[in-house]
């Protein structure tokens, strides 16, 4: 008997794959086993030749040739024709808008906007303005993994994360679960690549504003991922939780380095702190890192993988909790495509880079 035929991958569309995340994610999709590309949606670029917007896509058979659509809402039930599952790589309100049209047509949609990662829809119009679906809310999950692994099998509205949040999230959220740290005055550093700015240019992202330069931006309290923050946080640790979180451009192209303060509780060594970050990521791609190792963006380039990493400061009893990832990848696109893996019940490194771009 010969062997039995492999099921037909799903059929995937990517709405907003001109930009950054858009184009990651066609990356990946390509890379993937059980997936394949079937539509391509964006505004600005609606009936270019995918190869003209994004030309690492030529000489890729099916996919240069491609023609992008325009999506309105009413296309929806056809789409739910012709695709299984839709990445919507859009800004706030306009995924949510979009989201919500192709969900009720019967698609398995991930968000990788803010609209659906924020429970509380008081909390989201306070930081970004009325929600078009607030209906919605309750049937999104928060598409972190390795957080959110019993939540995500069979989801169908999955909310991927935002960078800043994951590399924040991920090397504190042991912490204050297992109550190795106090929950009061935490402080988070975290330094981006211009990626992060999205691929419209602007005075402070072209290359003789940001190449030789490192600024703060968005700070005490400001920036719009704080809430989201301090929503995973405090789910972890049983208990609200508020923290100081203040940005920085860094030049170069991709990655998040998040270094993070919190003060010790008793008993509290960078040991322990490792101990129950590897008991936490036991299954997923977070890497907990030995001891006089650091987490280095250079080594989780295009990586889906996330590397955290710990230290105590003996003098003032500090914690110093740190993470790396790159901030397409780990932060929006590779993630996004890890929780579907969940959702789908797959391995979640199926399909996924586990090894950074060296050099």
């Amino acid at each position: 008997m010969g062997e039995p035929a492999s099921p037909a991958p799903l059929r995937v569309g990517i709405l907003g794959i001109g930009g950054y995340t858009g184009a990651e994610l066609l990356r990946l999709v390509l890379g993937h086993p059980r997936l394949s590309l079937a539509w391509a949606g964006a505004r600005e670029n609606a009936g270019r030749r995918l190869g003209d917007v994004l030309p690492g896509t030529e000489g890729v058979a099916g996919v240069a040739e491609l023609r992008i659509e325009a999506f309105v809402e009413e296309d929806a039930a056809r789409l739910a024709e012709t695709i299984d599952v839709v990445f919507a790589c859009l800004p706030h309100a306009a995924s949510a808008r979009a989201c919500a049209a192709l969900y009720r047509a019967g698609l398995r949609v991930v968000d990788l906007s803010a609209d659906f990662r924020l429970r509380d829809r008081a909390v989201y119009e306070e930081w970004y303005g009325p929600h078009p679906a607030p209906e919605l809310l309750a049937a999104a999950v928060y598409g972190q993994p390795e957080l959110h692994r019993e939540e995500l099998p069979g989801a169908r509205l999955i909310a991927a994360p935002g960078c800043y949040p994951t590399s924040s999230v991920l090397p504190l959220a042991p912490l204050v679960a297992a109550g190795l740290v106090e929950i009061e005055g935490v402080v988070i550093d975290a330094k981006s690549g211009v990626s992060g700015a999205g691929r419209s240019p602007s005075p402070v992202t072209h290359l003789p504003e940001a190449s030789e330069g490192l600024r703060p931006y968005k700070v005490a309290g400001t920036h719009r991922h704080v809430p989201e923050i301090e929503q995973e946080l405090s789910r972890a640790a049983g208990a609200e939780l508020r923290v100081t979180f203040t940005p920085h451009l860094a030049p170069m192209s991709r990655g998040i380095s998040t270094t993070a303060y919190a003060r010790a509780r008793a008993g509290a060594t960078a040991e322990r702190c490792r101990e129950a970050a590897r008991a936490r990521y036991a299954s997923g791609l977070v890497s907990v890192l030995p001891e006089g190792r650091l987490p280095d963006t250079l080594w989780v380039r295009g990586s889906a993988r996330a590397h955290v990493a710990y230290a105590l400061d003996p003098r003032t009893s500090i914690v110093v909790a740190m993470c790396a990832i790159d901030n397409l990848a780990r932060g929006a696109s590779a993630q996004a495509l890890q929780a579907l893996n969940l959702a789908l019940g797959w391995p979640d490194a199926l399909g996924l880079p586990e090894v950074g771009l060296f050099p």
